[in-house]
């Protein structure tokens, strides 16, 4: 998906702001014709087979990759998550191509003594930094320990981007609304070191404890590119660029004295370029966040035959103006819930139902979608499963670490076997 074009234009007034917040809720590119596409990245953290409790090098999983066939783009996250982000397209084309590269990957792997795991918080190690670029570098000394590790090196997750489509605004609402009971639904990270975190979503755990000025939900009070521009100035700068020689990385200073945007806008002297505006909107990581297409980031990594579903359940729940009254309305008891969906996903009954009415409403919309039989049918699957007994694949996890003669190694080999 096609970024933002930003000048090096200095920005005198919040006026500015505003405008940039605006082109955030403008179809980027060509999506403004092309109908409604969905745009997939899967984050998995990598193990060693012989030896969960080692950290894999990037370059070993590097070397052991294989040509992608659906043409997804593969990049590392700082503790050496393998990325895999998947072209734009319809329902069934983007999940159909991710799937070719999953199955790849997960192979090529295999071949190496290597697993990629669809979970949200590393159940087994403790945070290793594998990259040390100078961005990495100033956010580690500005997010601090223990989360800025943990959130940098031991986290993964789904993200799920969609078109804006007519309506930005319903659409910018719906994400956020669904927000807590699809987060239940799938939440999948309930350990943390081979222990128990208390939280079925440890990942979100980690998100709650850093810097809440970037990582709480943008208000959403009916004007989305208002909320956005407010969001923006009143998120702390975590850094600032510093030059550096065309075509690499920027050098980065952490900013440590607890200013903002807004702060830096009006404190007279160098004052902030539209360049310097973007690249602070990609130091912010609210759970959802509007880039010319809207950014879900609020999903636990799943496992191979899960991430599907999620991504059919949201688009279908976003786009799908049908679906979305239904499950609303169910959602709205649980509105800014995040934390409580978090702790208990579908264990609290009351999300439990709200999770049953979005997964109907999707079942009953993925077919106007388009979405072929067999992922229709995998949505009614996981709701079988999991939804309607009031199951988050993170129980799949407690159960493992419960049972006698059961172990996290073995949970990996399984991952290999799917």
């Amino acid at each position: 998906m096609t970024g933002l074009a930003i000048e090096e234009t200095p920005i005198r007034d919040r006026g500015e702001v505003e405008r940039y917040a605006r082109d955030c809720f403008s179809p980027a590119g060509d999506r403004a014709a092309a109908g409604d596409r969905v745009g997939i990245e899967l984050e998995f953290l990598v193990f060693d087979r012989a030896d969960v409790t080692r950290h894999v090098p990037r370059a070993r999983v590097e070397e052991a990759l294989p040509r992608l066939p659906g043409g997804s783009r593969v990049t590392f996250e700082p503790g050496g998550q393998l990325e895999l982000s998947g072209p734009a397209g319809p329902l069934a084309e983007a999940v159909a191509g991710l799937q070719a590269d999953v199955a790849a990957v997960r192979g090529a792997l295999r071949e190496a003594g290597l697993v990629p795991a669809g979970v949200g918080l590393d159940p087994v190690r403790p945070p290793r930094r594998q990259l040390r670029l100078p961005r990495y570098d100033a956010m580690a000394e500005f997010l601090g320990v223990p989360y800025g590790p943990l959130m940098m090196c031991s986290t993964a997750s789904v993200q799920i981007n969609l078109d804006l489509g007519d309506e930005p605004a319903a659409r910018w609402e719906r994400a956020h609304l669904l927000g807590p009971v699809l987060s239940a639904a799938f939440a999948n990270s309930p350990l943390r070191e081979g222990l128990p975190t208390g939280w079925m979503s440890g990942r979100q755990a980690v998100w709650e404890n850093l810097d809440r000025s970037r990582t709480a939900p943008v208000s959403t009070t009916g004007d989305p590119v208002a909320d956005w521009a407010e969001y923006l100035l009143d998120a702390r700068l975590m850094l600032v660029r510093e030059g550096g020689d065309p075509g690499s990385e920027p050098r980065c200073r952490t900013v440590r004295d607890g200013s903002t945007f807004r702060d830096w806008l009006g404190g007279g002297g160098h004052p902030p370029t539209l360049a310097d505006l973007a690249y602070h909107a990609t130091t912010v990581f609210p759970p959802v966040r509007p880039r010319g297409w809207l950014e879900i980031r609020y999903l636990d990594a799943q496992r191979p035959e899960h991430w599907p579903v999620c991504t059919a359940v949201a688009h279908a729940l976003v786009t799908d103006g049908r679906a979305a009254g239904a499950a609303l309305a169910a959602c709205e008891p649980h509105r800014g819930l995040w934390s409580r969906a978090a702790r208990c996903g579908l264990r609290d009954p009351l999300m439990r139902r709200a999770a049953e009415v979005c997964f109907r409403a999707a079942v009953e919309a993925l077919p106007r979608l388009g979405a072929p039989s067999g992922l229709v049918g995998e949505v009614a699957a996981f709701a079988d499963r999991y939804v309607t007994s009031g199951r988050s694949p993170a129980d799949d996890l407690m159960d493992l670490v419960s049972s006698p003669g059961r172990s996290l190694p073995d949970w990996l080999i399984e991952e290999a076997r799917v």
